[in-house]
């Protein structure tokens, strides 16, 4: 890819377009499209990517796509987390409308400076998250798996097991039984509320970000069940981990007994009623009643080959096949557990759903706090 291919670029863009730079060839073989202000990051990308186009703007970085559509070869989009839900959202519509660049992934450079990324990476443009100023992951492979991941999406999601009618009725009944649910259990909420407010400080609910299907980053909310600042407590905990803790392959982490749990959170793991606030997440449509369990992403992150593509495939969910046949099951293997997402995600179906549902109630209480 050559410079000159921004040569129709009008001059009042090419002031704000940051040089329309095209770097030399590089380490891989992608190209990438960088949109931000971050120096190190411009650095960073240059020295790993075979081409990287950079704008400061999303306008002018629309303006030079849309001129050369043809010309450029983009196969991932990184995007400063400082822009507008208004800027994105109107960034999005032009991915959406375009068959060159709708299914390429869109990624979130959260710097761990920036104050406002945290809100902006919540929104429905982005694949995944990460963290130019302390990358630690093979960029490459996760591009190479987003890719992977949304065009199998595009030619299978509803064309495989799931037409597109059977989307519409999933989605209707998800909308119908979240609203009924919030608020008939409204009076339950408070409950539970007040119950972990005056056993622990701090929040009374826990958000965090998750990937759910293609994927896709959303922020997923739970009752709080643990101390403050659990999550940070993970690394002194990873020898009791009752999965595999192999240093290659995938990972999932779960401890019997975990020691951070409090003590009303252990009520609620138990009943499961800490789950309950994933309904909002149900009538948003980041999640559906039934589908795989969205996945912390430093769990997603070990599932992004191609083996596990199938897994991201089914919507993520409040229930589903591995919650009714092993949860609570400290036997339970890594490979299973994908096994048993991936066999949902192939049979995936309105009748499917309705029969895992109808086996719920039977693992709602679990004999293992885990």
């Amino acid at each position: 890819m050559h410079a000159q291919a921004f040569n129709d670029v009008p001059e009042v863009g090419k002031k704000h377009f940051l040089k329309a730079e095209v770097f030399p060839r590089k380490k891989n073989n992608f190209s990438c499209f960088y949109i931000g202000k971050d120096d190190s990051s411009i650095s960073l990308l240059s020295s790993i990517f075979e081409s990287c186009i950079c704008s400061e703007d999303l306008n002018e970085a629309k303006r030079v796509l849309r001129k050369s559509e043809s010309e450029v070869a983009v196969d991932v989009f990184i995007l400063d987390a400082t822009f507008s839900s208004s800027e994105l959202e109107k960034f999005r519509s032009f991915l959406d409308s375009s068959p060159a660049y709708n299914k390429l992934p869109v990624l979130c450079n959260e710097l761990r400076t920036e104050r406002n990324g945290d809100a902006v990476c919540n929104y429905d443009l982005f694949d995944d998250i990460i963290d130019l100023s302390n990358l630690r992951t093979d960029l490459s492979g996760k591009i190479s798996f987003l890719k992977k991941t949304k065009e199998y999406s595009f030619s299978k999601i509803n064309t495989v097991n799931v037409r597109p009618s059977v989307n519409y009725i999933k989605r209707a009944f998800d909308i119908i039984i979240s609203v009924i649910g919030l608020i008939l259990l409204l009076p339950l909420f408070l409950l539970i509320a007040i119950a972990i407010r005056l056993e622990s400080k701090g929040p009374i609910f826990y958000s965090a970000k998750r990937a759910g299907r293609g994927f896709r980053i959303f922020r997923f909310h739970k009752f709080r069940t643990m101390e403050v600042n659990a999550d940070k407590k993970i690394d002194h905990l990873i020898h009791l981990n009752q999965y595999n803790s192999n240093t290659e392959g995938p990972k999932f982490f779960k401890i019997t007994n975990d020691p951070r749990i409090t003590k009303v959170g252990k009520f609620l793991r138990n009943t499961s009623l800490d789950e309950l606030p994933q309904l909002f997440n149900v009538l948003k449509g980041d999640m559906s009643l039934v589908g795989n369990r969205p996945l912390p992403l430093y769990e997603a992150a070990t599932l992004t080959t191609n083996e596990f593509v199938e897994r991201f495939m089914a919507p993520a969910g409040i229930t589903g096949l591995w919650q009714i046949k092993k949860r609570g099951n400290a036997d339970l293997s890594v490979e299973e557990r994908i096994s048993l997402d991936i066999s949902y995600a192939r049979k995936n179906s309105m009748l499917y759903d309705l029969w895992i549902m109808a086996n719920t109630p039977g693992a709602l209480i679990q004999k293992t706090n885990v």
